[in-house]
């Protein structure tokens, strides 16, 4: 367990883990794929995110770790995602209240196929008002892709840069890995999450017909 048995701490590792497995059933975390968190304190800045390998179908309250600022463990058992400091990237850059990061087939292979291109233009789709703060369908919505590395430090300066120069953007792209968005709360993380695996499945389909050319 996190932490003590604290109601709220509780209810949102409660609801990450039911999305966690809403996510598996849609095939969009399968294995161990794909990782969770949301912020806790602002001051000093607390997450609590998923413990690395656990299975996301079968995922539970109790396993996530509560960390600090600095990516260290505070509480709970296992070690926190590889991916730890992008989340806390985010949290800093975009005061995301949550993260979410998953591993869908057409997501992973449109970073790959568009890497080059530098990200992904997406727009004239209803879909896109589902995206905080988008009142039409003529916005274009750019997605950065970011080559991967194991290198996670310099991978989160790699991030920090890309958001600045794309304060607009809702959402990342790992190259042959798959999607990150974050949101105010998992509800708003969760509902970006829907939206843009829809468009990325709208734009690969469509990209298919013509050949895949951009």
């Amino acid at each position: 367990m996190i932490d003590s048995n604290t109601d709220n701490l509780t209810e949102i590792t409660g609801l990450l883990a039911e999305t966690g497995r809403n996510f598996y059933n849609r095939g969009w975390v399968l294995g161990t794929s794909g990782n969770l968190s949301a912020v806790i304190s602002r001051e000093p800045l607390q997450l609590v995110i998923t413990a690395s390998g656990m299975d996301k179908g079968r995922l539970t309250h109790d396993q996530f770790v509560r960390i600090g600022g600095d990516g260290q463990v505070l509480a709970g058992e296992g070690r926190p995602s590889d991916e730890t400091k992008l989340h806390i990237a985010l949290a800093h850059q975009r005061q995301a209240g949550a993260v979410l990061h998953t591993h869908s087939v057409w997501s992973t292979m449109l970073s790959d196929l568009l890497g080059s291109a530098g990200g992904i233009e997406i727009e004239g789709y209803e879909m896109l008002k589902g995206l905080a703060g988008v009142r039409t369908h003529e916005q274009r919505e750019w997605i950065p892709i970011i080559e991967n590395s194991q290198d996670l430090e310099s991978l989160a300066v790699k991030l920090e840069e890309v958001l600045a120069q794309h304060p607009q953007a809702h959402a990342f792209l790992l190259r042959g890995h798959g999607l990150y968005t974050w949101g105010r709360n998992i509800d708003e993380a969760r509902r970006h999450i829907e939206i843009l695996e829809f468009l990325l499945e709208v734009k690969g389909r469509t990209l298919s017909t013509r050949g895949l050319s951009v």
